[in-house]
């Protein structure tokens, strides 16, 4: 039984895969506003129905790339090193990002990857996605900021304070989570425009330094890990 339900998921994985797929090379010839679902559909060789059942809006065939993506700051927070602030660790991970020339700081210079940027960026309605997803970003950090918060008022005082920490918590989510998305907008601007990554990197180190040092005085000793 266990070998079936494996064999059927393997299945309904490679169905979504070639969706997906034949989905974002449709959008990437086309533009994304003049393609249907029911293009993408028969290219996939399935049926709308099917399309939905796997992705339940349009946009779905190309943001579900990014969904995995949402968390990715409250990872880093979480794991930071013993005595190392939030901005501290998200800086460190922005700059390992721009080191491997990683997409996700904006500094993968591959056509491929440059031409599904500039589709994402010509769609109202996946710019609109986008957002929702960086706001959804900036409320799962904020969580765990005002969780770390309540327990560092707990430890201090001994007692209970459900509301220490939420204001706070969300004001500096919403700080680093625009300040790595304008580093990330800005690397991107530059690579769409013909500028090699090489040629941006040392310019977008010098940019994330100096944007998370001004965080740094800011938020530099808030949510310390003891």
């Amino acid at each position: 039984m266990s070998e079936r339900i494996g064999l059927r998921e393997r299945k309904k994985q490679q169905t979504r895969r070639a969706i997906s797929e034949a989905a974002i090379a449709l959008f990437l010839e086309r533009g994304f506003d003049k393609v249907s679902v029911a293009d993408v559909a028969a290219v996939a060789d399935v049926s709308t129905v099917t399309v939905f059942n796997y992705f339940p809006t349009k946009e779905d065939l190309v943001l579900h790339r990014f969904e995995d993506h949402v968390d990715d700051l409250v990872a880093v927070v979480r794991g930071r090193r013993s005595g190392e602030s939030a901005v501290a660790a998200v800086r460190r991970h922005f700059l390992d990002g721009l080191e491997r020339r990683d997409a996700l700081a904006g500094l993968d210079g591959r056509p491929h990857v440059l031409a599904f940027q500039r589709m994402v960026l010509a769609a109202p309605g996946l710019r609109l996605r986008v957002l929702d997803q960086a706001m959804r970003s900036v409320d799962a950090l904020a969580a765990v900021l005002a969780e770390e918060a309540r327990e560092e008022a707990r430890e201090e005082s001994g007692e209970e304070s459900g509301g220490a920490g939420g204001f706070a918590a969300r004001t500096a989510a919403a700080q680093l989570c625009a300040v790595r998305t304008e580093l990330v907008r800005e690397n991107v601007r530059r690579l769409a425009e013909g500028e090699e990554a090489e040629v941006v990197h040392a310019d977008a180190v010098a940019a994330a330094e100096r944007a998370f040092a001004q965080l740094e005085h800011g938020l530099g000793g808030y949510c310390v890990r003891p």
